[in-house]
């Protein structure tokens, strides 16, 4: 349920009104309003109802109706192998084979293959992966700003770039430390404070400590009319120049006096020099005269004093503009840590500090990067990630432009290349540099990436060569098995019912591309089917929210003059991302907020709680997120609210939404053991479910509350539960019920409660919060209900209540399949067909077909169903059965590699894990009496 995804900056959404010059101007619906108050405005004569309400439309319209003409799909900026699983499984293999120096690397490119997938949580895991096998400190200062920023801990108020969260992976201060403990990595750091300097930090003369020795222990260096006493064989010690100098067959090894006022030196550096030789310690001096020492010691090769000195200027890093200042010391003197240290401080800043000119000149030029390099901080890892952010950010700006001409530079590896000329070719294409992007798709091509060969044929497309994009499309369908998005983009090129075709056919390949469904409707549309073309786009927003969807259907609904629902998708839209820009980028979404708002009866708070209810009960997530956001423009800073859209987003896996709103809940929470609960959900899902527990029994030392022991509960129940330990679940939970909360809670917490019961054996427990969660209208209690029934053997109770959740929850796929678990074996295939149809994303549908047909021998059908969903899904279970099935027929080969790519997605999935080792140890067997025989 808590599958979050850090994505994106905290902003605010913000309703406002377009501002009107004095007097006469227009209104916000495009009428003149001849200097008149809108509420004249608003009186409309019954005989001109009719051209009023086109008005209103026109209106709301200004720029017309979505056109066939100007819809195209968007480039996928991620690899995307047109071998998915077995490049997959060619990655499991090297990451097993290969060695501990090569993990992180290959971690990363298993980063940049998954991306396609947009699953977070996988691609926090490869993260996690590359930094537990990174052993330089660069890699690490990279990575562990990329966790941070995956978990988008800058979007919390009162937290620095530089504090510690207490996770090894992304403590600021353990990056800076060399070398690699895989087994420990995922331990919490111990970071100790800094000693208090400041009672030592006093300048003191060269001559204090001098002991009294033997004359010929002493030499003098005299810097201008200055002399310093120092001992001979102490500064000889700190470096092979100075023993050459002082006890080599230079004169200086006969002088009793040297002249230094030509190094460069100051009387004070010299005097910290001496001292420093006695000592071994620069925190005794000033910062200033520290970098003194760190010039010294480059230019006499003291190694040692370089190294204190670089150490000792990383703890005076603390902002933004520390860094700045010191990353030109550094860089100048080649102090490696010091550098370090001010990256860091740039990449945990981020994204704003790609807003920074000064931050960006130390990376975007070619001369910054050569700088950097120097230094051994230019690499690709690093350029991969400030890419990914600015793109992100904005994906057509001159800084993504220059950040990804520095990762094609750094590029080594094959897919590295792949990656950055890909890239480059879809900024460039968003660039309307069309050449340009042909040249940069070429080049992804030339190294093997065929999916670019799509950025080819677009951009031969928008040069006017259509003819040339249908025919490379053509290449690609004769080439390689059917894949939905080559018949999508071939359907971009052709005309008629040749168009219809493909775009049908690259729906019944993969039914997760939205371009057909969007096509289809607004073809609808344009011959006046608009219902029709609502019921199309209908299709893919019942189980794949996107913007680009909602906002298409609000513009079908405005067209027909549906308001209400019109309003209700704008909502959500904004929920999704608060600053989308609406028809094409030219309207605000807040605005048309406003002009909808002005034909549709507002309601008041204590409405939307009623309304809100409602939604909630029938299971109408969009319709919920509608209702809140209308809700929070009335009281914007109510946390209480963003939690509740957040748990709605989840339902959704609108993951990257939902983390923006659980820490905007977090922020503006009124107490400091509520803003501790927010805390919690988001530690448990970036995988630190003990700091998650920790905030929660930290929370309820503070108030007990029913949030802060659900969070307890739930986050203890994720783990494997021993019959002790689910006994404590339960009673946190039934300790939760007794606090204070309201229906939405208190149902899922009675839902769960129910589970537990019915997981150790207490049906009669698990039907009594059942029914109590049914009385206070959580709909979904129905399916516990179910399964009450069903171990009770009552299967037509249990189909019934199942029907009952059909019947009220407007989401209802998972409905459908749930039911069928209660039908009969001949009844049991309409329900999973039509869970299939509503979300095709849900796979038990495709593993209860497949495993049927394996029943009955039918294997090659049943390895064909699990294939075609595989083709849009690549899921662990659906790969774990086929894999097994592969293994029945004897086609071992076949079985490894779908192990292996099951394992590349979690390499912790125990069953998979258990049945790639007996095919391992199969297939060794095998090669073994091969071997015996052939001898």
């Amino acid at each position: 349920m808590w599958g979050l995804e850090l994505k994106e900056k905290l902003k605010s959404t913000q309703v406002y009104a377009l501002n009107q010059p004095d007097g006469a101007g227009v209104d916000t619906l495009g009428c003149s309003t001849g200097g008149k108050s809108r509420y004249h405005r608003i009186k409309f004569k019954p005989k001109s109802n009719r051209c009023s309400s086109a008005s209103v439309r026109k209106a709301l319209l200004p720029h017309g109706l979505p056109r066939t003409d100007l819809l195209e799909p968007t480039i996928d900026p991620h690899l995307k192998p047109i071998n998915f699983i077995e490049t997959l499984a060619d990655v499991y293999g090297r990451l097993e084979t290969c060695l501990e120096s090569e993990k992180s690397l290959i971690s990363i490119e298993q980063y940049s293959i998954l991306g396609s997938l947009r699953d977070p949580k996988m691609m926090r895991r490869c993260l996690r992966a590359a930094r537990q096998h990174a052993l330089d400190v660069h890699s690490k200062v990279v990575l562990s700003a990329w966790l941070r920023y995956e978990r988008r801990e800058d979007g919390l108020e009162g937290i620095s770039p530089i504090d510690c969260s207490g996770f090894l992976l992304e403590c600021p201060k353990a990056t800076l430390e060399s070398g690699c403990e895989p087994s420990s990595i995922f331990d919490n750091c111990k970071c100790v404070k800094m000693l208090d300097w400041s009672i030592d930090r006093q300048i003191l003369s060269g001559n204090e400590f001098l002991s009294m020795e033997e004359d010929s222990a002493v030499v003098c260096f005299s810097v201008g009319n200055v002399e310093i006493n120092c001992l001979r064989p102490k500064i000889a010690a700190l470096s092979c120049t100075f023993k050459a100098m002082l006890y080599g067959s230079f004169l200086e090894s006969k002088m009793e006096k040297v002249d230094f006022s030509e190094s460069g030196i100051s009387v004070e550096g010299m005097r910290a020099v001496e001292l420093y030789s006695r000592t071994r310690r620069v925190d005794l001096f000033s910062p200033q005269i520290v970098l003194e020492l760190l010039s010294f010691a480059n230019w006499y090769c003291c190694e040692e004093l370089k190294s204190a000195c670089d150490a000792y200027l990383v703890s005076l890093v603390g902002c933004l503009n520390d860094a700045l200042i010191l990353i030109e010391y550094g860089l100048e003197e080649r102090a490696n840590l010091l550098v370090a240290s001010c990256l860091q401080v740039f990449l945990r800043e981020l994204p704003s500090s790609l807003y920074n000119p000064k931050v960006m000149q130390i990376f975007t030029s070619f001369e910054a990067k050569e700088r950097l390099a120097s230094v051994g901080h230019a690499s690709f890892l690093l350029y991969y990630f400030l890419s990914q952010v600015a793109m992100e950010e904005n994906m057509v700006s001159n800084t993504t432009l220059m950040l990804l001409k520095r990762l094609a530079e750094c590029a080594t590896e094959k897919w590295q290349k792949a990656l950055s000329w890909h890239q480059l070719g879809c900024v460039m294409l968003e660039r309307k540099d069309y050449r340009s992007s042909q040249y940069y798709f070429e080049a992804a091509v030339e190294t093997g990436h065929v999916y670019s060969l799509v950025g080819v044929a677009r951009s031969k497309y928008r040069q006017g060569q259509g003819n040339s994009a249908y025919k490379l499309m053509n290449s690609l369908i004769s080439e390689y098995k059917a894949i939905g998005w080559i018949y999508q983009e071939r359907s971009l090129y052709g005309i008629g019912k040749d168009k219809i075709a493909d775009l049908n056919t690259a729906t019944e390949l993969d039914p997760t591309l939205a371009f057909p469904y969007k096509y289809r409707a607004v073809a609808r549309a344009e011959e006046k089917q608009i219902k029709k073309g609502i019921s199309e786009i209908d299709r893919i927003i019942g189980f794949k929210l996107a913007p680009d969807c909602l906002e298409l259907r609000a513009w079908l609904f405005i067209a027909i003059g549906d308001y209400e629902n019109a309003l209700r998708d704008i909502r959500a839209v904004l929920t999704l991302e608060p600053n989308y820009m609406m028809f094409h980028g030219k309207m605000s979404g807040d605005h048309l907020i406003e002009l909808l708002g002005r034909r549709v009866r507002l309601k008041s708070q204590a409405d939307c709680w009623v309304q809100l209810y409602d939604r909630w009960s029938s299971v109408d997530d969009i319709g919920s997120l509608a209702v809140i956001h209308q809700m929070l423009e009335i009281d914007p800073g109510k946390s209480l609210l963003r939690f509740r859209q957040s748990l709605l987003l989840l339902r959704l896996n609108c993951h990257k939404a939902a983390m923006r709103c659980l820490r905007l809940a977090r922020n503006n929470s009124d107490s400091e053991h509520e803003r501790l609960v927010y805390e919690g959900w988001i530690l448990y899902d970036t995988g630190y479910c003990e700091e998650a527990v920790a905030r929660a029994e930290k929370s309820i030392l503070i108030q007990k509350s029913f949030e802060a022991l659900f969070l307890k509960a739930y986050t203890l129940a994720d783990t494997k539960l021993d019959p002790e330990s689910a006994s404590y679940v339960i009673q946190l939970l039934e300790e939760a019920l007794k606090c204070p909360s309201d229906g939405f809670r208190k149902g899922q917490a009675l839902n769960n409660l129910g589970s537990m019961y019915l997981d150790y054996g207490t049906v009669d427990q698990a039907e009594k919060c059942y029914k109590i969660a049914l009385e206070i209208m959580h709909t979904r209690a129905h399916q516990g209900l179910a399964r009450v029934y069903f171990l009770r053997g009552c299967r037509k109770a249990a189909h019934d209540e199942m029907t009952k959740l059909i019947e009220k929850a407007h989401n209802n796929a998972s409905a459908y399949e749930k039911r069928s678990e209660y039908c009969d074996r001949d009844t049991v295939k309409n329900d999973l067909d039509a869970a299939t149809q509503l979300d095709p994303l849900r796979t038990y549908p495709y593993r209860y077909r497949a495993a049927v047909l394996m029943d009955e021998l039918k294997e090659t059908e049943a390895v064909e169903e699990l294939t075609k969903a595989i083709a849009f899904k690549p899921d662990l279970q659906m790969l774990h059965l086929r894999a097994a099935f592969y293994e029945a027929m004897g086609d071992l080969s076949s079985a490894l590699c779908d192990c292996q790519a099951a394992l590349c997605l979690d390499p912790n999935h125990k069953d998979t894990l258990d049945l790639y080792n007996s095919i391992c140890s199969c297939t060794t067997d095998q090669e073994d009496l091969s071997e015996e025989h052939h001898y």
